[in-house]
């Protein structure tokens, strides 16, 4: 069977198709929108594009916007970010489009890409797609033995009590934190699954020092 035509261009600019649904009055989705697709990265193949692209000092957020905005607009669609302000609430939309569970860690955890993805960009679409509902699959997490990602982390940073920021941030500042900074976080290493889409050092690197520097800089 053939791929859809919006999804196989979606994948021809590398990006991710990661979920999709059209979304009820509850979704908080925008005046007009009748079906949406989150899209985002999945592995490394989006972050090789980015370095290729990249302009002096533009950031990821920057890149992908210069890039969603037309594209979106391309396929007849009005584009939506995570870093938009205010927020846009794409962790309930994740739910509500198949694209994955709610990790130990905190994070979306795909039964597909594992960890290892991340959302970038929706697209608003007017009319509906002619898409079967993607399905989430079973939950990874509930049948993992161990869950090693609650024990991989040097300073227990995740318990079932939260997500310990300040500990981790203070780890990866300093001398002993330095794995988790070149070769990404140990908890998120950990996971079994989608390990396959594990990102590359130099995107591991990059999304650390992007995060010690938001961290540090923060009121």
């Amino acid at each position: 069977m053939s791929e859809h035509p919006i999804i196989a261009a979606l994948r021809r600019e590398s990006f991710e198709p990661l979920g999709w649904f059209a979304p009820t009055a509850a979704d908080g989705a925008p005046g007009g929108c009748r079906f949406m697709v989150l899209i985002g990265n999945a592995g490394p193949l989006l972050f090789r594009r980015f370095g290729r692209e990249r302009q002096v000092g533009e950031t990821l957020d920057q890149w992908t916007e210069r890039v969603v905005t037309p594209l979106a607009a391309t396929l007849g669609a009005r584009a939506g970010f995570p870093f938009a302000a205010p927020p846009l609430p794409f962790l309930s939309w994740a739910r509500a489009a198949g694209a994955g569970h709610v990790s130990p860690l905190g994070l979306n955890i795909h039964a597909r890409f594992g960890l290892w993805h991340a959302f970038r960009a929706v697209l608003f679409f007017p009319v509906a797609l002619d898409l079967p509902p993607p399905g989430a699959g079973a939950h990874p997490c509930e049948a993992c033995p161990g869950r090693p990602c609650l024990s991989a982390c040097p300073v227990a940073a995740f318990s079932p009590a939260g997500y310990d920021v300040a500990a981790c941030v203070d780890h990866i500042a300093s001398a002993a934190g330095q794995l988790c900074m070149t070769g990404g976080c140990l908890a998120r290493r950990a996971c079994p699954v989608g390990r396959a889409f594990t990102y590359e050092p130099e995107q591991m690197q990059f999304h650390m020092r992007a995060f010690l520097k938001a961290r540090q800089e923060a009121p």
